[in-house]
């Protein structure tokens, strides 16, 4: 099965991973780099006038290349962990909820970037991997592993059972983030947009942290927390 992504960057990215199966371009399409690589793996090229790119990518931005490929490819939470054995104080991120496409690329973007072991979604009522996101995390999301679970609490006891501490965010939580000892197997929870971690999940936590901040503006959008969550705790190990 197949799957659609659109922008310069995830395209370049799936090239990469062998992943893309055909390419539309724009008419005025030039960009020799990209153009080389699809002739070299002699993918197939077809090029389209901006209404038509405009219609796959379904209005998003898609700097005039829209690509065909492999459907994106979720691993198993055993994966993950037998992935995360390498490392002395592994990382993954579990998403509770989240709609927005755009946040779950750029916190995919920031999972890359500071060698998150894994990210834990739910397979309902959670924006899947698509062409969105794949935009937003520009590549990030051939690269970080993704696991697709039917229920949050459960895997939560499986990484519990695995040796992984339980992190999660609450604007309400005692705690600030600095405060907790990170120098150990984190599960870092962080919740939907409107409602944040669901309760279940906080009966789960091990510590409930909060960022504190000072302004007028009570709350920070779920990527940019993200970021400063995983930063921290990148840095302390």
């Amino acid at each position: 099965m197949s799957k659609l992504i659109y922008g310069r960057n995830p395209v370049l990215s799936s090239l990469g991973e062998n992943r893309v199966e055909k390419v539309f371009v724009d008419h005025r399409f030039n960009d020799r780099n990209i153009l080389d690589k699809l002739k070299t793996k002699r993918i197939p090229i077809e090029r389209l006038d901006k209404s038509g790119l405009d219609k796959l990518a379904d209005g998003g931005l898609h700097q005039g290349i829209v690509a065909v490929v492999l459907n994106f490819r979720y691993f198993s939470l055993e994966e993950i962990l037998a992935s995360s054995q390498t490392k002395k104080f592994p990382l993954v991120v579990v998403l509770d909820s989240l709609k927005d496409p755009h946040n779950l690329g750029a916190i995919l973007r920031t999972c890359d970037a500071f060698g998150v072991d894994g990210v834990i979604i739910k397979k309902h009522d959670q924006v899947p991997l698509n062409a969105t996101v794949a935009k937003v995390s520009t590549g990030a999301i051939n690269f970080v592993k993704v696991s697709e679970v039917t229920n949050l609490s459960t895997a939560l006891q499986t990484l519990k059972n695995n040796g992984f501490w339980i992190v999660s965010t609450d604007g309400s939580a005692p705690n600030t983030y600095q405060e907790i000892d990170y120098q150990r197997p984190i599960a870092l929870v962080l919740g939907s947009e409107g409602d944040g971690v669901s309760n279940l999940l906080l009966k789960r936590s091990d510590y409930v942290v909060k960022i504190p901040m000072s302004g007028h503006v009570n709350s920070l959008n779920v990527s940019v927390a993200a970021g400063i969550l995983i930063a921290h705790i990148n840095a302390t190990k």
